[in-house]
């Protein structure tokens, strides 16, 4: 299959270059309108024609989104809240399809040779590990359905597909903080909100993203949830998730799952929040302020933390953007 390879103007370009350090987040390109490294080049054939089977589940979003949530949400309902099997890391129990295409090249400068890192089997080959997982297969990617594998959006699989949508703005925040150590992002807030909504970070543009997927909600084998929804009414998202992976709770398994699921414990729970990979990347970035991977989990920071400027500029993108589509917030 072929895919259109272009470039961003020189005056995004050189935002981009000014304010990501690491190199794999510095050489962006469009590939078919999508914002990802250059390296994706190389691997984006691989997961065209990746087998897809008939009883994957698969957790697709846009990052920052409540992906990490929704994955632990999904595989304890479909592993009929096998709480000893959860104590596995969800890297290994739901693997990130992409992410060794995400990584670029190792160097000998990469964090990938730091000695606190011994880089899982899932990180130095992500798509051959996904390959080789036992069924029913989890898998999570952030791809936009339009690269996704040719069987899973061309509906020749009836694998299952659920996708989680956040409020852009509190996205942008969230996805601000994360992106100071693993991508190296050295430039203010204000210049990460100009890259956000000039679709200069990785997985852009958002709206194209989302409403890519949204699209798709009308087919039996897609949930679209919402990360508000899930703060305001756990309870019921996860009994829509349940039924819609044929799974059938008690009054007291909804119950201890809620509470499982609750940011006090995700906080805590060493098998989802990444606190030893985020301690290395620390240490490769030792000026930095400290990062969680799970950080505040909260919705509308941004009525704290953006300008009234910059609310107005996200409001106006919105609105241009989601105009006729039905769809919102």
């Amino acid at each position: 299959m072929q895919h259109e390879i272009t470039l961003f103007d020189d005056e995004v370009e050189n935002l981009i270059k000014k304010h990501q350090t690491r190199p794999e987040h510095q050489g962006y390109i469009k590939l078919d309108g999508i914002t990802l490294p250059e390296e994706f080049r190389q691997f984006v054939n691989t997961i065209d024609n990746f087998e897809v089977r008939d009883d994957d589940i698969w957790v697709c979003s846009f990052p920052r989104t409540g992906t990490t949530w929704t994955q632990e949400m999904v595989w304890c309902i479909a592993n009929d809240l096998d709480f000893e099997r959860a104590k596995v890391l969800l890297n290994d129990r739901f693997p990130y399809l992409e992410i060794t295409a995400m990584m670029g090249t190792p160097k000998p400068s990469d964090h990938r040779h730091i000695p606190d890192i011994k880089m899982p089997e899932h990180v130095i080959d992500s798509i051959g590990f996904c390959e080789k997982l036992p069924s029913p297969r989890f898998i999570k990617t952030h791809l936009p359905f339009s690269l996704l594998p040719r069987q899973l959006k061309r509906g020749e699989k009836s694998a299952k597909i659920v996708y989680v949508a956040r409020n852009p703005k509190d996205v942008c925040i969230s996805y601000f903080h994360h992106g100071k150590v693993p991508h190296g992002f050295k430039g203010s807030f204000e210049d990460w909100c100009d890259l956000f909504i000039k679709d200069a970070v990785m997985y852009a543009p958002f709206w194209k993203h989302v409403l890519g997927y949204w699209k798709q909600r009308i087919n039996n084998n897609f949930l679209f949830i919402k990360y508000e929804d899930m703060k305001r009414d756990l309870p019921s998202v996860i009994k829509r998730t349940a039924k819609f992976l044929g799974k059938n709770l008690t009054t007291d398994q909804l119950s201890i799952l809620t509470e499982h699921l609750s940011f006090d414990s995700m906080k805590v729970n060493p098998a989802v929040n990444n606190e030893e990979l985020t301690a290395a990347l620390q240490k490769f970035n030792p000026s930095e302020e400290r990062e969680e991977f799970i950080r505040r989990g909260t919705t509308e920071q941004w009525k704290t933390e953006m300008s009234p400027e910059i609310i107005k500029r996200f409001d106006d993108w919105t609105q241009e953007n989601l105009r006729g589509t039905y769809f919102h917030f």
